[in-house]
């Protein structure tokens, strides 16, 4: 694939064809938002240093917990590094710690709050380090949804299951009827228990999946058997999802009109050039991306799936990964026997997440060492409640 080659194993597209997320114009993209501003600068290399004279300045008071897809100079000053949920829970075996810096997006930072004890306080080191996926399913939009469930007369059969990339306010909401969580690791599992609820996945129950269509509908037609005709997507946007009484009382899987900004940039043209381009190639996909690229996958899981496929591959092998690109440059590093390929041409950075740079971090660091709590996320009482009722719900899920 055209682009420039960064070592041996890996290589990514050339500068002129990077895209920062909310700029410029790919009428191929399914993003469907707009991210103001751009990525803050580079660090100066002072920073380093002021990074490391502030965490050892607060010791055992402070607790960074670094996501997969930060960049390297975040990802340097973690103690722990994982997937949202796994943070949010290691967060939560960490009572001792006073401060929790959740180097991440603000939905990530809630659950930590959610999680931890009163005692402890969770710190986002820039506000606007957002998820457009959560984003893209409000409280006020979910109730209106509701109602239109209550309308159609399926309400009662419904059981609404919530990805973990949702607010604390979608996920409370879960829990006050009756549903749960989902990683993308155990969603099959979530939804079976889910339709269980409701007369089993061969009944006639039905699931409100949120705000992910992609992983609802690919773990629905890849995991449980359903159909496509068994799915339809509920657009909040429109009146009654721009879906009729009967095409709701119809459906199975309800699946909210929402997306990764991200993983739904990869298409399945992407697929076939890295098959024509290097043979023997395994293409490993999250599935957040859309049913038509995860069904020419080789290999298709969580980020901690991908991450242990790679850990496990045999020497030599080629592998083309759909996720994003600071944990696939990340594999590649750790991986030189490998060879390692971004599966997509154009390279879409989620702004958003990328707002958390070492400037970030080492402001809030050195807020915490000066006796103030910067940027402390806290969940409304009520609201973190019934959240956490669906977070222990998934917990209590088999094999979870």
């Amino acid at each position: 694939m055209p682009g420039v080659t960064t070592n041996a194993t890996f290589s990514e597209p050339a500068p002129s064809a990077l895209l920062l997320l909310g700029q410029g114009s790919d009428l191929a993209s399914e993003r469907g938002v707009e991210c103001a501003g751009a990525l803050p600068p580079a660090s100066s290399p002072d920073l380093v240093e002021r990074a490391r004279a502030a965490k050892a300045a607060l010791g055992d008071r402070v607790f960074v917990l670094g996501h997969h897809y930060q960049r390297d100079e975040v990802i340097e000053f973690a103690d722990v590094t994982g997937d949202s949920f796994k943070l949010a829970r290691e967060a939560a075996a960490r009572p001792e710690a006073e401060f929790i810096v959740f180097c991440g997006v603000h939905f990530m930072a809630e659950s930590a709050d959610i999680l931890t004890t009163a005692d402890q306080q969770v710190v986002l080191p820039d506000l606007a380090a957002g998820c457009s996926m959560a984003d893209m399913a409000t409280i006020d939009q979910v109730e209106d949804a509701w109602d239109a469930l209550v309308e159609a007369g399926i309400a009662e059969s419904t059981v609404p299951v919530t990805y973990m990339n949702s607010t604390a306010a979608i996920k409370a909401f879960t829990g006050r009827h009756g549903g749960t969580v989902c990683t993308s690791s155990n969603a099959h599992v979530a939804l079976r228990w889910a339709f269980d609820k409701v007369g089993g996945v061969d009944g006639t129950g039905k699931v409100l999946f949120m705000p992910d269509q992609h992983l609802g509908r690919n773990t629905a037609l890849r995991d449980l058997g359903m159909r496509a005709e068994d799915c339809v997507v509920f657009d909040p946007r429109k009146p009654d999802g721009g879906l009729t009484t009967q095409e709701l009382r119809d459906a199975r899987m309800i699946l909210w009109r929402g997306h990764c900004s991200v993983h739904g940039r990869f298409s399945p043209e992407n697929v076939a050039q890295m098959r024509a381009t290097v043979p023997g190639v395994t293409v490993m996909v999250h599935p957040e991306c859309r049913n038509e690229v995860v069904a020419l996958a080789d290999k298709v899981g969580s980020t901690e799936f991908i991450i242990r496929a790679l850990d496990a591959a045999e020497p030599g092998s080629s592998w083309a990964i759909g996720t994003e690109l600071n944990l696939v440059r990340r594999l590649a590093k750790a991986h030189p026997d490998k060879q390692v390929h971004y599966l997509d041409s154009t390279v879409c950075f989620c702004s958003t997440m990328n707002r958390i740079d070492l400037p970030h971090l080492v402001w809030s660091l050195e807020q915490l060492v000066a006796g103030t709590v910067p940027n402390r996320i806290v969940v409304d009482a009520d609201d973190a409640h019934w959240a956490r009722v669906a977070l222990d719900q998934m917990l209590a899920l088999p094999g979870v």
